[in-house]
């Protein structure tokens, strides 16, 4: 039997449906009271009420005009590098499959109506989730988007100015300072003079924002139930200890129960990592949380035999950011089944991905890339099937339905079927 190298490497426990039970009251309550409960939760939650749950157009440009010259430029190269690659993901408005003489079928692939992008508040103000929601939704033809943050008291009541230049520079001017599963609820089911309902939900968030989704799922579609934030890369003796020690760093400092991991078949790399870490932590602002992150139960350095098996512990356990750090890494990286992104090389780190390459830096977490794919133009997109036969051609493949629909004991599917085809070819009832 194959090992189960799942086990090899732990994750941190996120339990969704306990948190469930925490924020089914607030969603209830937003679908029932309205502005009155996102203004109850607002001060409960986030310790201010915002003067409008609406952020007003002229502040959003306000926030993009007072943006730091590098930061601005910072934003967009990265909205012109993701609108690139956005440009690469989507699909033929309409295929057509021709099953023979007036049989056919086509693909149409239409953007869903309204979407509701979250961004999170809490450790970072992080505008690159607005870049990385708000470009796929575009270029995927979505025609109505809004985009809700937690509101801050240090800001007087709105959300953090670089989301909210952010959002102006990408085009959005409906933004509502509204976080976490009020927020997610506010989307769902609408509020009246506020906010009105969207049909599919995105962004990360805090485990109650992914609470949330999954109780409100069906009442709105959502993205993902997304978990703390994973790197995991795959090394050998020809890798830099300083790099990786770096990368593994970097994935920390989202949140205390990120995951880190290293897989090498090198011990001196794996030594050299390990005492770099204490040294590169010491240098930056999030210490605590960093080292709270690389001393978890999710983080960890795991020794194997060789590549073949460190490439066999790397896709069991499907990492959403995946780093290979090997001799000829493209050969490696090739090889790799399960991961939400592949960084290849030295010079790609994660970070990269986060913000400038150009690639969609929202991606499935805690193993679900085994079946799951990054946030990408298709995720905005739904297609509906155009089934288009003559009566020539319901003539020819009549009695295979007719017999299917038999076997399956459900004569009325046959008889809508015989009813069409047992009379004489051009005759009416």
């Amino acid at each position: 039997m194959t090992p189960d190298y799942r086990a090899v490497v732990p994750r941190g426990s996120f339990d969704v449906e306990q948190a469930v039970d925490a924020v089914r009251p607030i969603c209830d309550a937003v679908a029932q009271r309205g502005a009155a409960a996102l203004a109850e939760f607002s001060e409960r939650f986030d310790h201010v009420v915002p003067p409008s749950f609406r952020v007003p157009t002229e502040l959003l440009a306000r926030c993009a005009e007072e943006l730091d010259p590098d930061v601005r430029a910072a934003f967009a190269e990265a909205i012109s590098r993701r609108r690139a690659v956005a440009a690469t993901e989507g699909t033929d408005a309409v295929v057509t499959a021709d099953l023979g003489d007036g049989a056919v079928v086509e693909t149409h692939t239409v953007p869903v109506g309204r979407v509701g992008l979250y961004v999170p508040g809490g450790l970072a103000p992080l505008a690159s989730s607005v870049l990385m929601n708000v470009v796929p939704a575009q270029a995927a033809g979505v025609q109505s988007l809004a985009v809700a943050s937690p509101p801050s008291a240090a800001h007087g009541g709105w959300p953090h100015p670089t989301i909210l230049g952010m959002c102006h520079l990408l085009g959005v001017d409906e933004v509502y300072a509204v976080g976490g599963a009020q927020a997610i609820a506010l989307f769902a089911h609408g509020v009246a003079g506020v906010c009105d309902r969207v049909d599919l939900v995105t962004g990360p968030g805090n485990i109650y924002v992914v609470a949330a989704k999954r109780y409100l799922r069906g009442i709105v579609g959502i993205d993902s139930e997304a978990g703390p934030t994973e790197i995991a890369i795959l090394a050998d003796a020809a890798a830099d200890p300083a790099f990786v020690a770096a990368d593994l760093i970097s994935q920390a400092e989202h949140d205390p129960m990120a995951g880190s991991v290293l897989v090498t078949d090198s011990a001196e790399l794996a030594a050299s990592v390990n005492d770099l870490l204490a040294g590169q932590v010491a240098r930056l602002a999030n210490t605590e949380r960093i080292e709270t992150a690389l001393t978890g139960k999710q983080s960890a350095i795991v020794l194997v035999d060789d590549l073949d098996q460190g490439l066999a512990v790397v896709d069991a356990y499907a990492a959403e950011h995946l780093e290979i750090h090997t001799a000829d890494a493209e050969a490696v990286a090739r090889r790799v089944r399960n991961a939400g992104a592949v960084f290849v090389g030295p010079w790609s780190p994660v970070p990269l991905g986060d913000y400038a390459a150009g690639s969609t830096h929202v991606l499935p977490t805690a193993g679900a890339a085994r079946f799951q794919s990054g946030l990408t133009v298709r995720s905005f997109t739904r297609t509906v099937h155009h089934i288009r036969y003559d009566e020539h051609a319901l003539r020819a493949i009549g009695p295979r339905v007719a017999a299917f629909a038999a076997a399956e004991h459900l004569p009325g599917h046959a008889a809508a079927i015989t009813i069409r085809t047992d009379r004489t070819e051009g005759d009416r009832w």
